[in-house]
């Protein structure tokens, strides 16, 4: 009983040639189908991830920036692009504020300092685009333009995001 499982009968024929062919053949079509559709979701997710991070650079920086020129008394922007980029302020207890900042290769830097002491230094954001960053200061407003890029070539990704700030009066 066990032997006429295991083995064909004279009667029964097993696979052709041409059946098993077209079965590897359907086979690889599937798994081509399957392997491009891997491809795409990894770089679309690569994508989507270089977006995330440079919206959330650009973001961070405007927030900052505007942050910090929101209790400004003095704005002091320096070169073509506005960087670098001087605000101060005097607290109500008479302390003076100072904060600085400037555009190194690409990241954002700010440095605080109170009452002229050692500054603090932060590293704001990465990946700043220097040519679509800038800061205009003009009729006691102060526009924001920053750009971040992520990625290389033809898969970059850039992100700008502009705030206009009006900081509060001198006393």
């Amino acid at each position: 009983m066990k032997a006429r499982l295991l083995y064909p009968s004279q009667g029964q024929g097993g696979f052709g040639l041409i059946e098993i062919l077209a079965v590897l053949a359907i086979t690889g079509i599937i798994g081509l189908g399957a392997s491009v559709a891997t491809v795409q979701v990894m770089n679309q997710g690569g994508r989507n991830s270089d977006y995330t991070t440079a919206s959330r650079h650009a973001m961070n920086a405007v927030y900052w920036v505007s942050r910090d020129a929101q209790m400004a008394q003095t704005v002091t922007p320096g070169g073509a692009s506005g960087f670098p980029l001087t605000l101060g302020w005097t607290e109500w207890d008479n302390s003076g504020h100072q904060v600085l900042y400037t555009l190194e290769e690409g990241r954002l830097l700010r440095s605080y300092s109170v009452d002229g002491g050692a500054p603090r230094e932060t590293l704001v954001a990465e990946h700043i685009n220097s040519e679509g960053t800038a800061c205009e200061f003009s009729d006691r407003t102060l526009t924001v333009r920053v750009t971040a890029t992520m990625g290389e070539g033809a898969r970059a990704v850039s992100i700008t995001r502009v705030r206009e700030v009006i900081p509060r009066p001198g006393l």
